[in-house]
């Protein structure tokens, strides 16, 4: 019984990378072709759909985390799927004003070769048992320059798309009304990006530490 479920987990642990890793590989092609023909302005556009479905299907990933079928801690992993899906679609789907900044490229760019790494590293060590050295490397050092610009590019969009919030004043609650409780999207923003300032040299120690783990274990294997 036991042998059936560890099958079962691997089996659609492998499938779900495996078709994250399409999402993303799409997003980074169209990002690319896009770039290439058309200019930077109609980025979001060849990319809106692969993005919001890659990044979605991530919500998966802490649900993984919370009844055991990955090791990885749901604290570490909440925080930065909770922030990529605020600027999916709290930032990139509710402001199109947005979306044909440059820091969208820099972005979806960031992201999806991060990922298509990730979910390839994942995919192949679910379905063979272990990944080669170099994509564990790639696995754990891509994210020195791309995490940064990532990061940067998040921070950016949201900035931007300040004024749009509070000239639509969309997602906004306003007093009076029956529940008595107001909402200022704008604010809610603003209390984000305050998280980014602690929250990212956290995440990025905790992705070296991390790092240094798994080369280390490597090299001893």
């Amino acid at each position: 019984m036991a042998g059936s479920l560890a099958l079962l987990r691997r089996l659609y642990l492998t499938i779900y990378n495996w078709t994250v890793f399409v999402g993303w590989f799409q997003v980074l092609y169209f990002a690319l072709k896009t770039l290439k023909e058309s200019g930077h302005q109609q980025v979001y556009d060849a990319i809106e759909r692969p993005l919001q479905l890659a990044q979605t299907a991530a919500i998966l990933e802490i649900l993984h985390g919370l009844v055991g079928l990955v090791r990885s801690p749901v604290t570490a992993t909440l925080p930065q799927i909770s922030s990529r899906l605020f600027v999916t679609w709290g930032i990139l789907w509710s402001f199109p004003e947005t979306r044909a900044h440059i820091l969208v490229s820099s972005l979806v760019i960031s992201w999806s070769i991060t990922e298509i790494i990730r979910y390839s590293f994942f995919g192949v060590k679910e379905a063979f048992g272990s990944a080669p050295s170099w994509l564990l490397w790639l696995r754990y050092s891509t994210f020195l320059l791309l995490y940064p610009t990532g990061i940067t590019s998040e921070v950016g969009l949201t900035y931007i798309a300040l004024p749009y919030m509070k000239e639509s004043e969309k997602y906004c609650i306003r007093m009076p009304n029956k529940w008595n409780f107001s909402f200022d999207y704008s604010y809610f923003a603003i209390l984000i990006l305050g998280f980014y300032v602690p929250g990212s040299p956290h995440m990025y120690g905790y992705m070296l530490g991390q790092r240094k783990k798994a080369l280390s274990k490597s090299k001893r294997e």
